[in-house]
């Protein structure tokens, strides 16, 4: 077999996580070439994600890669794939989760701050919603781009801290301090690279899954994404979603807030897994019942 073309976002995260899953197929004897493709949502760092009234932004370049067979998979970061996926193309694999968590970062003039003082920096409507859920006088400004050029708006900018993934501060061994947020719900599976790939390429599909795919990552970010589905929130709106697996059992959280913090509709479940349900969906339906409907026609309406 020839290299496995591996498409990947030129990002310094992005082809952190194609080396990732590269390693994998290389400790297994595949060889890998990987391919750097520049993506929509990299190129415009202007505006906030949700006014850019699309969804699939980062993913949308490297699913026509996969379509006009200039590469055979594509990795990304699951956080970002919509959760339909364009005609002919599937998610392979899983690879295991590493930290799911949200993260605040200061600057150092504002070490000394409270929460309910910080001005924050934050294009992700899931974040300023959480947020302001705990602290309804919050102020925000939007901020675009990689970790580096985010850190970097914060250094210079007029805000206090801003919000990142624990798992993109591990993954580039940043040496930066960081606050948990346990109030902050991950966004559906968060710390979650995942492997895509064209439904003709049936061999490559099954060397990959074989090789990267973990079983028990797949079983909770299937049941978080089933449940931002059945909501119908695409990649912006303000829900949460984390399922954690022990054995058997499984804990499943999962919000859904309006965009000022201030309707806040979440389930929480322990439960003994069984496969042949449909949690993600069941949990979404509880909540769409209780207020949920609602609450997600005045989200859409007010984007």
């Amino acid at each position: 077999m020839k290299s496995i073309r591996i498409g990947t976002r030129n990002s310094a995260l992005a082809l952190w996580q194609a080396r990732e899953v590269a390693r994998h197929l290389q400790n297994n004897n595949y060889l890998t070439e990987i391919v750097p493709i520049v993506s929509s949502g990299d190129k415009n760092l202007s505006q906030p994600l949700y006014a850019l009234g699309i969804t699939g932004v980062f993913t949308r370049d490297l699913d026509t890669a996969l379509l006009n067979d200039e590469v055979d998979i594509a990795v990304h970061s699951l956080k970002d794939v919509p959760t339909k996926l364009p005609e002919n193309l599937e998610l392979i694999s899983y690879l295991e989760r590493d930290y799911p968590q949200d993260v605040l970062i200061r600057k150092e003039s504002a070490k000394t701050k409270e929460f309910h003082e910080l001005k924050l920096a934050t294009s992700s409507l899931r974040r300023r919603a959480f947020w302001l859920k705990h602290y309804p006088e919050a102020q925000f400004s939007d901020i675009r781009g990689n970790i580096q050029t985010r850190l970097q708006k914060l250094a210079e900018g007029d805000f206090d801290a801003t919000i990142l993934s624990l798992a993109g501060i591990k993954r580039m061994k940043m040496d930066i301090d960081y606050e948990m947020l346990p109030m902050m719900i991950p966004a559906a599976a968060q710390g979650v690279i995942t492997v895509a790939g064209h439904s003709d390429k049936k061999e490559i599909n099954e060397i990959v899954r074989n090789v990267t795919n973990h079983a028990q990552t797949q079983i909770c970010v299937e049941m978080e994404r089933n449940f931002l589905s059945t909501l119908e929130g695409g990649c912006t709106a303000p829900i949460g979603a984390f399922a954690e697996k022990f054995d058997n059992q499984i804990r499943f959280i999962g919000a859904l807030c309006s965009l000022d913090g201030k309707n806040y509709i979440a389930t929480d479940e322990n439960f003994e897994y069984d496969p042949n349900e449909n949690y993600g969906k069941k949990f979404a339906k509880a909540v769409l019942e209780n207020g949920g409907k609602e609450l997600m026609s005045e989200i859409k309406t007010q984007l």
